[in-house]
């Protein structure tokens, strides 16, 4: 089983180490566009800092973050599972899951970003600022600009299997399963249940909707052998306690009445 994943805004700093090797990422189909991605984000944070925070949406408070992604060539980098960060990645908990759960997350999870494209979370990578949905003077819009690449390289990546998509909008814009692919990838919307006055009501959550994508994604590693089929994907979620509704084909709904599970 594949997982695809979001990165998390905020990132860890690379402490100390190496800086990254582009030829030794994962997915090397992708080297040349993350060349030509990392040249246009140094570029701008090092030529004029002040036009790349307004152009990364970057408060006074982040000005930081524009030096960070000007050294970005020679930054200290560390596995991509320390530097992504955040909600969904706290839920996850990658560094405390036991043996058998960390081999199944290096092998199976893809972390879509707006820099690298996509990398594992064994992949080394410094802490950077590029949303998806930022417009780079040269090369527009990450979402746009990987579409391309994506396409070439990912279709042979996934292989066979059930896909589980925990995509933002912003990155799944950036690569959309062809119709093989399409057909066994299962996507996820997370509900809040509350009952108003003898009423149910369901209401689509943000900062919830991230931690649920992780503690679900943890419980399905920590489990066992990931399933094989989307069928299997749905029945291996409603044994793990989810509450889970198909609201159409590859389209699951996870229910959840407390925000604290």
């Amino acid at each position: 089983m594949w997982v695809l994943l979001p990165p998390s805004e905020g990132k860890a700093e690379g402490s100390t180490g190496a800086p990254v090797d582009l030829g030794a990422l994962s997915l090397p189909g992708l080297t040349a566009a993350r060349e030509r991605m990392l040249a246009e984000l140094t570029g701008l944070c090092s030529g004029d800092p002040e036009k790349a925070r307004e152009v990364l949406g970057l408060s006074e408070g982040l000005r930081g973050e524009v030096a960070r992604n000007a050294a970005l060539r020679a930054a200290p980098a560390r596995p991509a599972g320390e530097i992504y960060t955040g909600v969904l990645y706290d839920a996850l908990g990658l560094a405390s899951l036991s043996t058998a759960a960390r081999r199944r997350a290096r092998a199976s999870l893809l972390v879509f970003s707006g820099l690298w494209g996509v990398v594992r979370v064994t992949d080394r990578i410094p802490g950077y600022r590029c949303p998806a949905g930022v417009r780079l003077p040269g090369t527009g819009t990450p979402a746009a600009f990987w579409r391309g690449p994506l396409a070439e390289v990912l279709p042979g990546e996934v292989g066979r299997g059930p896909v589980l998509d925990l995509r933002s909008a912003a990155y799944a814009a950036m690569w959309r399963p062809d119709t093989e692919t399409a057909r066994r990838t299962v996507t996820v919307r997370v509900l809040l249940s509350q009952v108003v006055n003898g009423t149910e009501r369901r209401s689509v959550v943000s900062h919830f909707n991230k931690a649920t994508k992780g503690q679900l994604l943890r419980s399905l590693l920590e489990a066992g052998p990931l399933p094989r089929t989307p069928a299997k994907l749905t029945g291996a979620l409603r044994d793990l306690g989810w509450r889970v509704e198909e609201n159409a084909p590859g389209r699951l709904d996870v229910v959840i009445t407390d925000v604290t599970r």
